[in-house]
Order: structure tokens, then C-alpha cells, then sequence
């Protein structure tokens, strides 16, 4: 008897531990080529069609737009970062890549783990500013 509860808790743990590590590993995949996103271990990421200045531009709309606090950002021919905070002080970071001439990677990580809800925010605010 005291074998069968054992295994039970064992069986029991095993589930909760692995459904834990799941969650955010592939919570959407939205879209097909320039505008499709995917948000995977905690980080949003999509491509946009825009030329890097225009996306770092966007990015900064969309920042703005939520009231977000900006704290930094960076910028380079090849790169933008943008990091803000929310009103419950979560770190907001923005990190932009340029593919080609027309197609920059954008990437967004709310806090240490992702905020699904909240990097969507952003990347619509981001889209809509293109």
C-alpha cells in the first residue's frame, strides 16, 4: 500500500515538474514571412519589414505609446536596443537586428522569464508604427 502512494506522489511531482518547464517554450507562432512571430522561452521574436532606422523608430513609438519608462538605448548600422521599464518596474528590452536593407529581427524579453501579454503589446504597437 505504502509502495502504490509513493509512486502516486512520484507520478504526481513528475507532471507538475514537467508541465512547469514547458510553459513558455512555444506559446505562439503567428503569421507566415516578414510579420510572423513566435515567442519562445520567454522572448518574443518576429521579423519586420522596415530598414533598421524605422524599426528602432517604431520600437521607441511603442514604448512611448504604453508609457512605458525607457532607461537606455543603443544603436549602431547593424543593431538597436531599447531598454524600459513598466509601471511594476519590469524590465522591458527591445533588441532590434537589421537582416537586409527592408527586413530587421526584432526580439522583445519582459522581465527574467517573458511576459507573453505584455511583449505582444509591444510588438502590435510596434507593427502599427511601421
Amino acid at each position: 500500500m505504502k509502495t502504490q502512494s509513493l509512486l502516486r506522489l512520484v507520478v504526481v511531482l513528475a507532471s507538475l515538474l514537467m508541465a512547469g518547464l514547458q510553459t513558455g517554450c512555444v506559446a505562439v507562432a503567428v503569421g507566415a514571412g516578414a510579420g510572423a512571430v513566435a515567442y519562445v522561452r520567454g522572448e518574443l521574436a518576429g521579423d519586420v519589414a522596415s530598414n533598421l532606422d524605422n524599426a528602432v523608430e517604431a520600437a521607441n513609438e511603442a514604448i512611448a505609446g504604453l508609457r512605458f519608462a525607457k532607461v537606455s538605448e543603443k544603436s549602431d548600422a547593424l543593431t538597436g536596443t531599447i531598454i524600459a521599464r513598466t509601471a511594476d518596474d519590469k524590465k522591458v528590452e527591445v533588441k532590434l537586428e537589421r537582416v537586409t536593407d527592408n527586413t530587421t529581427k526584432v526580439r522583445i524579453r519582459v522581465g527574467v522569464f517573458g511576459d507573453q501579454a505584455i511583449s505582444m503589446q509591444v510588438w502590435e504597437r510596434i507593427r502599427g508604427a511601421l
